[in-house]
């Protein structure tokens, strides 16, 4: 038996990052470990000499970097202001968000970055939260917070493991005249262990953790991670799937994970292999029997925060270009002028069939482009809903089409636990272990810290 070597219990979160800083502190807060105290309206702006931090009339300053720390840390807090959510991503907005803990000011460059120290239970307690509705059912976000732990742990863990080596950092692009591959993954912080948004975890704070049953299912789970062969396990999740989850490798870096395979989303963890043409485009005009696959409103205002309930039609969705808008768009996000677009053909599906590889054909330029979320980025303003997608072409002027239209699945990467379909099995009464064998085949539930064989595999 193996023992996992983690004994943190507190995490850094990058917040924010802006020339300067505006937070109000609920109750008091000892600035940079010394004898003063801050409450109240605050501002961090840069001078010459470091951070400068106002508070009323007083002003406290350091070098590059200022921490404040709270007294009474059960009942105090802080409130950052114009906090930048689902960055780049179609939903994006700014918000106030209250958090826990300490607040730690870094200078980089020519702006101050926000960073919140804080313990890792609280922090799972506004992921959950932040990730699905305070609302959702208890064993679904029992679920999340056994995911969200494990994927954090792991993270953390592979971040320690390349420092200690001292390692360079992984290799996530490739290039030449005829094919862009680039994969995206929460790369290892300079200044903060995990940041707040999409591309790690969501972590909006202390307002998301609404209900009693957000800490219950933290506190009833504290500790308890997904573990392989003795290893924690780098789990996973996305909005919707479509239908049948991807394989990791599909998505980033060539590596296989046992635990990480394509399933169809309904119990018996079927296997479906949508890598052909013909099994993708059947299978994404078609709308099979599978737990995301729900249009029950009550679902939706359960489990989907606000900002995601903008977004209905992420099981099967629906995306029109002109020509000139595609152009466009292609243009400026990959910096190519293709000329005009002739056609976007799917060179290579992963198992969900998502789109791992794309050829772009214009009147100037062919390019093959992958893997799926730069497949995403580059055909949308924002991020398209995923690249499980087919391509119809109209409207043509000799061989130039006028219109194109993309018919497609899911939301997200697919990979992992599918976070609609797993809420839908607990609004069935499926327990928190059943929703995890169902989307990490073969994994254990395990105590962090302890032998990591708590249960039989799933």
């Amino acid at each position: 038996m193996k023992k996992t070597e983690l004994d943190d219990s507190r995490i850094s979160v990058g917040i924010l990052s802006s020339p300067s800083v505006h937070l109000d502190l609920h109750g008091e807060f000892a600035v940079a470990g010394g004898p003063e105290f801050a409450n109240g309206e605050c501002r961090a702006f840069l001078a010459d000499a470091g951070i400068v931090l106002e508070v009323g009339e007083k002003r406290f300053q350091e070098g590059s970097a200022l921490e404040l720390h709270p007294q009474n840390p059960d009942t105090s807090s802080f409130t950052l202001r114009n906090v930048a959510i689902g960055v780049k991503f179609h939903w994006e907005r700014r918000e106030d968000q209250r958090f826990p803990g300490s607040i730690r000011l870094v200078r980089s460059g020519g702006e101050i970055v926000a960073v919140n120290v804080v313990e890792v239970e609280d922090y799972l307690k506004s992921v959950i939260a932040s990730e699905m509705r305070a609302t959702s059912p208890g064993e679904f976000l029992k679920a999340q917070a056994i995911t969200s732990r494990s994927w954090l742990l792991a993270r953390l863990e592979a971040s320690r493991r390349r420092k200690a080596s001292d390692a360079a950092p992984s290799i996530h692009s490739f290039e030449d005249s005829s094919r862009r591959i680039r994969w995206y993954d929460a790369e290892d912080h300079e200044l903060f262990d995990v940041c707040a948004d999409d591309h790690c975890q969501r972590y909006h704070g202390l307002s998301r953790v609404t209900t009693p049953a957000v800490a219950s299912a933290v506190d009833s789970t504290r500790g308890l991670v997904l573990t392989h062969e003795g290893d924690i396990c780098d789990a996973r999740f996305s909005k919707c799937c479509g239908g049948v989850t991807e394989a990791f490798e599909n998505v980033w870096e060539p590596t296989e994970h046992a635990y990480l395979m394509h399933i169809a989303d309904r119990d018996g963890s079927e296997v479906i292999d949508l890598r052909a043409e013909a099994a993708a485009s059947a299978f994404i005009f078609g709308r099979p029997e599978v737990h995301c696959n729900t249009a029950d409103p009550a679902i939706f205002r359960q489990v989907l925060p606000e900002f995601d309930q903008e977004t209905p039609d992420f099981f099967r969705w629906q995306t029109e270009y002109s020509q000139d808008e595609l152009a466009r768009t292609i243009g400026e996000k990959s910096g190519i002028d293709f000329g005009m677009i002739v056609d976007l053909i799917p060179l290579k599906r992963g198992f969900s069939g998502r789109i791992v590889l794309l050829k772009i054909v214009g009147t100037q330029k062919e390019l093959s482009i992958g893997k799926e979320l730069e497949v995403r980025r580059t055909l949308s303003p924002s991020h398209l809903y995923s690249s499980a997608f087919v391509v119809e072409r109209s409207e043509f002027d000799g061989k130039i089409p006028g219109r194109f239209t993309l018919r497609g699945a899911g939301w997200g990467h697919g990979v992992g636990l599918c976070q609609i379909g797993a809420a839908v099995m607990g609004a069935k009464g499926k327990s928190a272990e059943e929703i995890m064998r169902q989307y990490f085949p073969g994994a254990s539930i395990a105590q962090r810290n302890q032998p990591l064989r708590v249960t039989e595999p799933m």
